[in-house]
């Protein structure tokens, strides 16, 4: 046989395992797919070849997270952030230039209204005033010889006058004199404490230059702004809470001492001030706090957790579990407070309301809180308020 036809025979014979191979694939896999469907029939849908799940006449209830509604206190009122200042603030300076002669206190420690603090060099002044003194003294004699000497009419009207007006300018003078000798002397002109000194005894300080702070702090001032909004409910005398981050946990009463009359055209706020009393020095002026103004107290106000009021363009509502079904019930809400949100309309004390997995609900359906039947417990009723807000508490509108 040539080789031309042996090459057709080996072609011929793998075109004809090609084929075969073929056919056998495609019995193979044709088989499982005509054997699936009885299978499926009998592994799937109700009988009647009627759809998965369309046999069922009711779903198994929602499983959801529940609170109660809680009937507690609340404050009407405002929060604000702040800082202290001294009640009376004063940084000693010469009126006149001079050396420091002494210093008679010590760094950071209490004086004593009208305390003699620090003494210039006062040798010329001293001299001034000792010659005024003198020269009043001669004034005062000349004056009594003079009115003796007219009495008796040994001198005329005119010389009588003279030794008068001599006299007053000696006093005039010896004023000065002391003026300027007072000038070298520096004391305080309230009580509170000093600062820390910036100068030492023989250092020469020129009219102005600052030597030592003295702050009155058995009081502070707060200073403090409120929105424009609140203007109307503001009065002198209120109550104030006052807290500092440096001081956790302890809380100051205040009282608002003034309003200023000029709302701030940039931010529309008001600026306030309230006295503090400060008399074991445990706040400090220049400290930051934080201010709770309190305009009323509430009773028996309706809380519920604000995870359960659900925004709509209507009117806010909740989901309200009654004979185990979950009731939409459109509320009226007020202000929210610390993750809690007022109802003003709509609910009672004691309802129970949804608060997570209402996106799977509709009016009417079924549901199980978390809780019954052996899953993890309700959610619990809101606390209570918390006495302290870090921002200023306004009413909340719908769908907020």
């Amino acid at each position: 046989m040539s080789s031309r036809k042996k090459r057709f025979l080996v072609l011929a014979v793998a075109l004809a395992g090609l084929v075969a191979l073929g056919y056998l694939a495609h019995t193979v896999f044709r088989e499982p797919a005509g054997l699936q469907a009885p299978m499926a029939g009998q592994s799937g849908g109700p009988p009647g070849g009627a759809p998965p799940g369309g046999g069922s006449s009711s779903s198994a209830p929602t499983r959801v997270e529940t609170a109660r509604v809680q009937a507690a206190e609340l404050a009407l009122e405002a929060s604000a952030v702040g800082s202290l200042r001294s009640n009376e603030s004063v940084v000693l300076r010469p009126e006149t230039a001079g050396r420091i002669a002494r210093i008679n206190f010590r760094d950071g420690v209490a004086v004593v209204r009208g305390g003699l603090l620090l003494e210039l060099d006062a040798a010329m002044q001293g001299a001034e005033l000792d010659q005024a003194r003198a020269n009043l003294g001669l004034a005062q004699a000349n004056l009594k010889r003079s009115e003796d000497l007219f009495a008796r009419t040994f001198i005329s009207r005119q010389a009588l006058d003279n030794a008068q007006a001599t006299l007053k300018v000696q006093e005039a003078t010896l004023a000065l004199a002391q003026a300027k000798f007072d000038k070298t002397r520096l004391r305080a002109p309230f009580a509170g404490i000093v600062g820390i000194r910036n100068v030492s005894v023989g250092d020469y300080v020129k009219e102005g230059q600052d030597l030592v702070n003295i702050e009155d702090i058995a009081t502070l001032k707060i200073d403090f702004r409120l929105p424009e909004s609140y203007l109307p409910q503001l009065r002198p005398g209120q109550r104030l809470e006052v807290s500092s981050d440096a001081l956790p946990g302890q809380i100051f009463p205040a009282v608002l001492d003034a309003i200023n009359p000029l709302v701030e055209a940039g931010g529309r706020a008001i600026a306030l001030r309230a006295q503090l009393p400060n008399g074991e020095a445990r706040l400090r002026p220049g400290m930051f706090v934080r201010v709770r103004l309190i305009f009323a107290q509430r009773n028996n106000v309706l809380l519920v957790p604000e995870q359960a009021v659900i925004p709509d363009s209507k009117a806010p509502y909740v989901y309200r579990v009654l004979d185990g079904r979950a009731k939409r019930t459109p509320i009226r809400t007020g202000l929210r407070r610390d993750a809690l949100v007022e109802v003003v309309e709509g609910l009672s004390a004691g309802d129970e309301v949804v608060t997570a997995g209402q996106m799977k609900l509709r009016d009417g359906a079924t549901v199980r809180p978390l809780g019954e039947g052996g899953g993890p417990a309700a959610s619990a009723p809101p606390a209570a308020v918390a006495p302290v807000n870090n921002s200023v508490a306004a009413p909340a509108g719908p769908g907020k």
